[in-house]
């Protein structure tokens, strides 16, 4: 480049015999030439600076490229989505949250409650596969539900943990209390210790199925409990079974129980842990670890009330984050 720069000016003073000559292409090399190369460099740093803000802008969103079905996530603004849960919470694969609302205040759990149920079983050395018996002191003496585990139903201690994840079902984490060395007491002091172990500060526990309106957690604890709930692979494959079988008496044929998440049912769904929560006092809640928009997410509905609203708020945020709105 600085060459033609050199045969250019060359040219302009004609025959290389010039008076003048040798002393323009001093001037050239002591003054133009650093000058050039100056500007050069400066463009050179200009064009990287803008080819890495390209980059950074590809990777804001995982989708990439043209055609992209999202927005990328500095765009969403949560004064567009309007849920109905009394608290709410979304968060991103670090622990961020993407949506907030009402998060710090502690409030009755319902079934939420199992999972920390489950996580207690299955950090003790207890044998999943020991038979466990259903008996009366297994019935619900607080809210007087119903259960389809009859006094004498017998099923392993790993099926037991599932029926309570995938169904609710009552009986089954009262029974896995009660099997507990020492008791129900020792099994609920353990959930209590696991809970502070995890942050959850605003929790307490008083019972193993939910059944006690004095179990309560604030959204932003459920959100810690269901991020360490994924890291054992039979809580995520309890909670994500849409229906199983077993046959808890001699004799008898098979109980078919399904999950009472319906959004498993929806193949638009990548949903990786689930649970559903109700009580009067605490409405209805769902808590799940899911994919959107190749994001992982951390979902935490609280106190919606209407059967359908956890599941219309979860569809909600779902096109919120799609739609980049």
């Amino acid at each position: 480049m600085f060459d033609k720069i050199l045969i250019a000016f060359s040219t302009d003073f004609g025959q290389s015999t010039h008076p003048y000559r040798p002393m323009v292409i001093w001037i050239m090399k002591k003054f133009l030439l650093p000058c050039c190369l100056s500007f050069a460099l400066v463009a050179g740093t200009g064009m990287a600076a803008e080819k890495a803000t390209q980059l950074a802008k590809l990777e804001v969103n995982p989708a990439g490229g043209q055609g992209a079905s999202h927005t990328p996530w500095e765009s969403l603004n949560p004064k567009k989505l309007q849920l109905k849960s009394s608290a709410a919470l979304v968060l991103d694969q670090q622990g961020e949250a993407d949506y907030a609302k009402q998060v710090s205040e502690a409030q009755p759990i319902a079934s939420i409650t199992k999972l920390m149920t489950a996580m207690v079983i299955l950090d003790s050395d207890l044998d999943l596969q020991e038979k466990i018996t259903i008996t009366k002191e297994d019935r619900d003496l607080i809210q007087l539900t119903g259960s389809r585990l009859q006094y004498g139903a017998t099923l392993t201690r790993e099926q037991m943990l599932q029926l309570a994840l995938m169904s609710s079902e009552n009986r089954a984490a009262a029974a896995l209390a009660r099997t507990w060395p020492r008791g129900k007491e020792a099994f609920v002091a353990a959930m209590n210790t696991k809970a502070l172990s995890l942050g959850m500060h605003s929790s307490h526990f008083y019972d193993p199925a939910g059944l006690d309106a004095r179990n309560v957690a604030s959204a932003r604890d459920l959100g810690k409990m269901v991020r360490a709930a994924m890291s054992y692979p039979l809580i995520r494959k309890a909670t994500t079974t849409r229906s199983a079988s077993v046959y808890p008496y001699k004799g008898r044929g098979e109980l078919r129980f399904n999950n009472t998440n319906r959004l498993l049912k929806n193949a638009n769904w990548d949903i990786q842990l689930s649970k559903t929560g109700y009580l009067n006092e605490a409405g209805r809640c769902l808590v799940m670890q899911t994919e959107i928009a190749d994001e992982p997410l951390t979902i935490v509905l609280l106190n919606s009330y209407g059967k359908l609203t956890p599941f219309g708020d979860s569809n909600r945020i779902r096109k919120w984050i799609e739609s980049g709105i």
